[in-house]
């Protein structure tokens, strides 16, 4: 098929005086479609029409030259045109996958690590469990004048947030999503929202669909405003006409009486009224081009002759978003929304930012030694605040890393050099109990301690329970602390005191530890008893603790406790002498067992079978998965994430393989225990590897056959994207071991045995 040849073209920018260009890519898929020709806008740094024009010419030379169309080129390229051409064209090109804003803000602000004398903390918890109210009461921040980091009752922390305990001014780095990431996402809460004119909504609930992504981690709103919120400095007027939708159906940080001395001040040259214009005006065009594309969408369909409403309404959805993401005054929404968020970037008071070739922010930084000030400056990155809506960044945050004296005001004495990792909560997805991603698994091999942040009034749901699965499998069980958060709230008739209590919760831990025992032996069960004897319980910790309280004193001596487990998980046992040998034969019945999981779960998440505990997908869903894959950018989208299903559901079935040894080399242990500390040293070295045998399976290998499933369109193709992605992707690089056939039958069962041989090798354990 002959190449298809693009041309640029230049704009100015609405509202100012700069020029941007506009092209088709050759190269990187159309969102849209699924195939090559992606709409890229990139401005141009330059308010000379003549200058404009010369770099669009050379964009058209890139655009006509099939030479340049491929990543290798780039080198090439840049010595024969201006960089911003070059940066505009290349740009995106390559996988993005390993994102560059861990490594800069490791270059900028260097975590110190135990050799430095610092301990690194993860906290994990659930949406509203308190884990950022647990970091508080460390910082010493208050919860009213400092509001650092933000706390909510809905959902908070959504960026890597990683905050250094330790002496000398405060500094900050933020780093920020890539440009072509925020484009995609706005597309996606347009395209919502016109979906959701197609059904009748109101004004407000497509205004909130087209603010808001659906997975509420990319709230727009937060940046560009919302109807019936202003500024602290500014008077709220409340929304008129029939728009209830419009109130906030989350909880601000803390209520309404507060101490605005802490709030980051409005910034400067942002009109808020002239930004809900024009968002009112994209419900207009929104609403005019479904009534404009709806009738011929249904023509090139020829629905009447489909029985199925649910399969003609998906149909519908898919073709009809289609055709609105190549609509130009479609894509001029988005195009508008994004000038509006850089605008903000440009009206930043404070801090330096560093920028890519087209000007997105790449890095904010900052440094000063009055804390006061520096709180207000990093809660613009960090804050949900609603009287602030349409002057936070923090949307657009991928991650924060602060340090600076920071110390907790119970605690005398010597301050601890703790290094505080808090993260995206386990239950900001639709499934709570959704698989641990590739990330946070990382990011609890590297941690000296995993503090699990858990509700003692609701102790160990599905997503606790699914991340104490995790910790254990992956042979880290050694570094769990457990923490009950709203002990306060532990109230019964049969609780005469504070031991009734904890025991109360510690009793509706036991199922879970039932359920461990019979799946992967007592010793399991045994460790995790040991590290539930060192669970703290706070209360009343939303405020700073008065010694003078019953409930200040405990969540105290609760709070120093807690140092003291923290230092103790470095004190890791030595391995014996001993070494545990195991069946090869035993490991190809683990490998069948976590297959045939993985094939049951996943043929139901893509409606292929019926699951009762496995819900269907959206097709919306299983596409935005799909083209993450197809662009090899991520292995996941929201709760979605095969790669991490099928990494746990090894790790399990390898797991309770290793409890059982078919004999020991040398004399064999003398207790448990010594079993215990080579399994775990096992499970982590297995855990480590797996992630990369997985990713080659899943994401490697099987890229075209993501990009053919992400071109598919028309009649029927979300029901043939399915069975593509579970026939040609799922059964042929995963197959289970003397059931599925396949060309890579056994090459599958052979890498995961690999994984474990090289893993054995490493702490000297014999597989036979």
């Amino acid at each position: 098929m002959a190449a298809r040849y693009y041309t640029a073209s230049k704009v100015r920018d609405k509202g100012r005086e700069r020029y941007s260009v506009i092209f088709r890519h050759p190269i990187r898929l159309d969102p849209a479609t699924g195939k090559p020709g992606r709409r890229v806008r990139r401005g141009l740094g330059t308010s000379d029409e003549a200058e404009a024009e010369e770099l669009v010419t050379q964009l058209n030379m890139l655009l006509s030259d099939e030479s340049y169309w491929s990543a290798t080129a780039r080198t090439n390229a840049e010595g024969r045109f201006d960089g911003r051409v070059v940066s505009a064209f290349f740009d995106g090109m390559t996988p993005a996958r390993e994102k560059d804003s861990a490594r800069l803000r490791e270059k900028l602000l260097p975590l110190p690590s135990a050799d430095d004398g610092y301990r690194r903390v993860l906290l994990l918890g659930t949406t509203g469990a308190g884990k950022t109210t647990v970091v508080r009461q460390f910082l010493g921040t208050d919860p009213e004048s400092d509001r650092f980091p933000s706390t909510s009752t809905a959902k908070t922390t959504v960026a890597d947030m990683e905050i250094v305990m330790g002496p000398g001014p405060f500094r900050a780095v933020v780093t920020f999503f890539p440009r072509d990431e925020i484009v995609d996402h706005l597309a996606d809460c347009a395209s919502k929202a016109a979906l959701a004119a197609l059904d009748g909504a109101g004004d407000g609930e497509i205004r909130r669909l087209l603010l808001d992504h659906e997975n509420q981690r990319f709230r727009f709103s937060y940046v560009l405003g919302r109807r019936g919120h202003r500024p602290v400095a500014l008077a709220v007027s409340s929304s008129s006409g029939d728009d209830f939708d419009e109130f906030d159906d989350e909880e601000p940080d803390e209520g309404a009486a507060q101490d605005f001395s802490a709030q980051p001040a409005g910034l400067v040259g942002i009109d808020l009224d002239a930004t809900m214009a024009l968002v009112d005006e994209a419900v207009v065009t929104l609403r005019d081009l479904v009534k404009e594309h709806e009738d011929y969408a249904r023509t090139i369909l020829d629905t009447n002759d489909r029985e199925d409403e649910r399969v003609v309404r998906e149909l519908l959805d898919e073709e009809l978003d289609k055709i609105l993401r190549g609509d130009e005054r479609f894509n001029a929404i988005v195009d508008f929304f994004l000038e509006e968020i850089e605008k903000r970037f440009y009206a930043l008071p404070i801090g330096t930012i560093k920028r890519d070739q087209q000007a997105w922010p790449l890095t904010w930084t900052w440094e000063t030694d009055e804390r006061a000030e520096f709180l207000r400056g990093v809660n613009r990155f960090t804050s949900n605040y609603a009287p602030l809506f349409g002057h936070l960044l923090t949307p657009l945050v991928d991650g924060i890393r602060v340090a600076g004296p920071f110390a907790p005001l119970w605690l005398e004495g010597e301050v601890p050099r703790l290094v505080l990792i808090d993260g995206e909560g386990l239950g900001h997805t639709p499934k709570s109990a959704a698989a641990i991603s590739t990330p946070v698994a990382k990011a609890i091999d590297e941690a000296d301690a995993v503090l699990l942040v858990d509700n003692a009034a609701m102790p160990v749901q599905a997503a606790p329970a699914s991340a104490v699965r995790s910790i254990l499998t992956s042979g880290n069980a050694d570094k769990l602390l457990f923490c009950f958060t709203h002990f306060d709230e532990v109230k019964g008739d049969n609780l005469r005191g504070l031991k009734d209590r904890r025991n109360h919760v510690l009793a509706s831990v036991e199922n879970l530890l039932s359920n461990f025992r019979i799946e992967f032996g007592v010793r399991s069960e045994l460790m995790l008893r040991r590290r539930l004897d060192v669970a703290v319980f706070l209360a009343d910790i939303d405020k700073p603790l008065d010694p003078d309280t019953q409930s200040g004193r405990l969540s105290i001596s609760q709070f120093k406790k807690l140092l003291s487990g923290i230092e103790a998980t470095t004190e890791r046992p030595e391995l014996g002498p001993a070494r545990p040998v195991y069946d090869k034969a035993n490991l190809v019945l683990a490998v069948a067992a976590a297959a045939t999981s993985f094939h049951r779960r996943w043929n139901a998440v893509l409606g292929i079978q019926r699951q009762a505990d496995v819900a269907k997908e959206h097709w919306t869903r299983i596409k935005a998965l799909n083209r993450r894959f197809a662009e090899d950018t991520s292995d996941q989208y929201d709760s979605l994430r095969p790669a991490s299903d099928l990494r746990e559901f090894l790790k399990d079935e390898i797991y309770k393989t290793l409890q059982r040894p078919v004999e020991w080399t040398g004399d064999s242990p003398a207790d448990d225990e010594a079993l215990t500390v080579v399994i775990n040293e096992l499970s982590q070295a297995i855990a480590r590897r797996l992630s990369a045998a997985i990713r080659d399976r899943l994401s490697v290998r099987p890229v075209r056959e993501w990009q053919h499933a992400y071109y598919l369109s028309g009649s029927g193709s979300t029901f043939v994207r399915a069975r593509h992605i579970s026939n040609a992707i799922f059964a042929r690089n995963v197959p289970i071991p003397g059931v599925t056939p396949s060309p890579d039958h056994n090459d599958f069962l052979h890498a995961v045995i690999a994984v474990v041989n090289d893993a054995a090798e490493e702490v000297g354990v014999e597989l036979r």
